[in-house]
């Protein structure tokens, strides 16, 4: 983990799922409401019925059935080794269970029914499925699961082990997933071998139902009979999927290696040419930061997606770069921004004060760190969705205010969200030193307003109650972030402290709530849905693996409906940026940094499309190994 993204390599997170069961939750993503190659059929009651090879809410989709990538190159070639790095340990490769520290790329075994591209952040399309068949009511859709797909054993893929895999998830998948796919999904019928039907409940969101059963993986049914293995506990191998890679073999807490499946069902399919080009992706395990950086100097891995803005400043000039055998490169990033920050746990009466907050987060100098440690290199997360049309910017705009007006009317928000841009955080003038002399008098003025006034040691304290800050972390790659942050705290008069733990302390505190702040990626994707609700959903609070600060505002869930049940784009974007602007003002959050581009660096063996597409780097999809550089480096003494 290191100062970038720090949940991008966390165990925490991939843990927690708030990756890996997204596409569980593609609802807020793929799901569509119509699409082009369709035509007609009538059902009974004479409902129009549409079949397609995919869906989109809104335009068209940008791919027709059987259309290869527009961004990968389809004839590259096949073979090679890309080695990547992970932080931390594992022993389990269920990214299921809550038990457990789950391995990194475990999830490359597996596929779904319904798949994306990185161009075409509205799109989906059959992938396990030839096509789809649905309503204009959008009570339920039918897949029609092509016949080929085979699991990685040989063994053929059929709708029971859909089925299977469904009524699995909602017998033993983690709770908040159980309890929003309940209120979505009526019920679940195989009609024929590879044909499977998904009815929806009267009160689920059309936008978002399809995404809910075509963001569904599938497992064997055979295999789980009979090996016995549980989706809530933690397992020694990933199930049998229909996914590319394999695993190969590991070595707990230090490396895992998957392999191509010579068999994959998939590989001559139009929209895998020019994927998966890899025979092998290995995976390095290393206790910090540092160490792993040090090992791709080394060789130990070959690339390597740097999120350390001081390396990536000052520790780029070693043998290896300076001898042509790394490259070191900038790409640009199109996706929305991370959201990346650290989260107040709410459920922490002190934290439950916006006063005490503000307070805190006027100690947080973003300016000086991003002069003095991260070498000017990022911008601070403004919105949930940065670098997008959904990101509330100036004042209100009358569709805005028309959703905001009647919660501030009923008193659930300050009449000042409706005129005012929308909230940021705290500005710091003092970039030569972390302590803004300005900005502690202003929190200073906040926590005696709220009660905390400096005791005889000058500790503030409260009813007896001493004001604490702790940091929970689990990288001493974060000391050098953290510290100054605790240093102004102390100034101020709060008791703070950085509490750093190991891996597996750190997932146990952060699922279970026991932390007063602690770093959590809140970026959202293109089509916000009902995964808003695990995010921000006061029905989610006690046990949710996204709405780590514990919120619960009654002005958010009554926002939340308007913006999974938007029909039209317009409708999507004016509902989310009045949503953003209510998010920001509950002040749950202190955002850290981020940057719009990919900072990479790697063995100059690998190559990549002439022009990436602006939702993925894809160096694990469609990147491919240069086997006569690998032979010169070799040759060389690059390894």
């Amino acid at each position: 983990m290191q100062d970038h993204r720090p949940t991008a390599k966390c165990v925490a997170v991939c843990k927690d799922q708030s990756i890996q069961i997204k596409q569980w939750m593609l609802g807020s993503a793929i799901v569509a409401a119509g699409a082009l190659c369709a035509f007609d059929l009538r059902a009974e009651g004479h409902e129009e019925i549409t079949v397609s090879h995919g869906f989109t809410n809104f335009g068209d989709l940008k791919y027709g059935p059987d259309e290869s990538l527009e961004y990968v190159n389809v004839d590259a070639p096949k073979g090679g080794e890309i080695a990547v790095w992970a932080q931390g340990s594992f022993d389990s490769f269920n990214q299921y269970a809550r038990e457990g520290s789950t391995a990194s790329l475990n999830q490359l075994p597996y596929e779904n029914v319904l798949t994306g591209t990185a161009d075409d952040p509205y799109g989906s399309y059959c992938y396990l499925c030839e096509t789809m068949e649905y309503p204009e009511s959008l009570d339920w859709v039918i897949f029609n699961l092509r016949d080929d797909v085979t699991f990685s054993d040989g063994t053929p893929m059929t709708a029971e082990d859909l089925e299977f895999t469904f009524n699995l998830f909602q017998e033993q998948g983690i709770v908040e997933y159980r309890n929003v796919v309940s209120q979505y999904i009526a019920d679940v019928e195989v009609l024929d071998t590879h044909k499977i039907k998904f009815s929806f409940t009267e009160e689920a969101p059309r936008r978002d139902v399809v995404g809910f059963a075509g963001g569904t993986p599938v497992f064997s049914k055979a295999w789980f009979e009979e090996t016995g293995t549980r989706l809530d506990e933690s397992s020694d191998m990933p199930f049998l999927g229909t996914g590319p890679y394999l695993l190969d073999n590991f070595d707990i807490n230090r490396r895992i290696v998957y392999k191509k499946d010579p068999n994959w069902w998939g590989a001559d399919r139009p929209i895998n040419q020019g994927r998966n080009n890899f025979d092998t992706i290995r995976v390095e395990y290393f206790a910090d930061g540092a160490a792993a950086f040090e090992g791709f100097k080394s060789g130990a891995y070959t690339f390597r997606n740097e999120n350390s803005s001081k390396q990536w400043a000052t520790g780029y000039e070693f043998p290896a770069q300076e001898n042509g055998w790394v490259k070191v490169e900038e790409l640009p990033d199109g996706s929305i921004g991370t959201g990346q920050g650290f989260v107040f746990n709410l459920d922490r009466e002190t934290w439950q004060d916006p006063r005490v907050r503000e307070a805190i987060s006027l100690m947080v100098n973003f300016e000086w760190m991003n002069e003095s440690l991260f070498y000017g290199l990022y911008a601070r997360p403004e919105s949930f969705w940065d670098y997008s049309d959904l990101k509330a910017e100036g004042p209100p705009s009358e569709g805005e205010i028309a959703i905001l007006q009647p919660l501030v009317d009923e008193g659930l928000l300050d009449a000042s969200i409706l005129t005012a841009d929308p909230v940021v955080a705290p500005i710091s003038t003092s970039v030569n030193r972390p302590l803004d002399r300005r900005n502690l008098r202003a929190a200073s003025a906040l926590l005696d307003e709220a009660g905390w006034v400096p005791g005889e040691n000058g500790v503030r304290m409260k009813d007896g109650e001493t004001l604490e800050a702790v940091f929970l972390q689990f990288s001493p790659q974060f000391d050098r972030i953290v510290n100054p942050i605790v240093e102004n705290l102390i100034a101020l008069g709060v008791d703070a402290k950085l509490d750093r733990v190991d891996t597996s302390q750190y997932i146990e505190r952060r699922r279970s709530g026991d932390f007063d702040l602690v770093n959590h990626s809140l970026g959202q994707g293109y089509e916000p849905g009902s995964g808003l609700r695990q995010w921000f959903g006061s029905e989610t609070a006690d046990n949710s693996s996204r709405n780590l600060m514990r919120l619960r505002s009654e002005a958010v869930d009554r926002l939340l409906p308007v913006v999974i049940e938007s029909e039209t784009l317009e409708e999507l974007n004016t509902s989310t940026r009045a949503l953003d602007r209510v998010l920001r003002a509950e002040g749950f959050w202190i955002p850290q940094w981020q940057k719009n581009v990919h900072t990479i660096a790697y063995y100059d063996m690998f190559r990549y499309p002439d022009e990436l597409p602006p939702l993925a780097l894809g160096e694990l999809d469609f990147w491919w190994y240069d086997a006569e550089a690998a032979e010169a480096l070799d040759a060389a003494g690059a390894f």
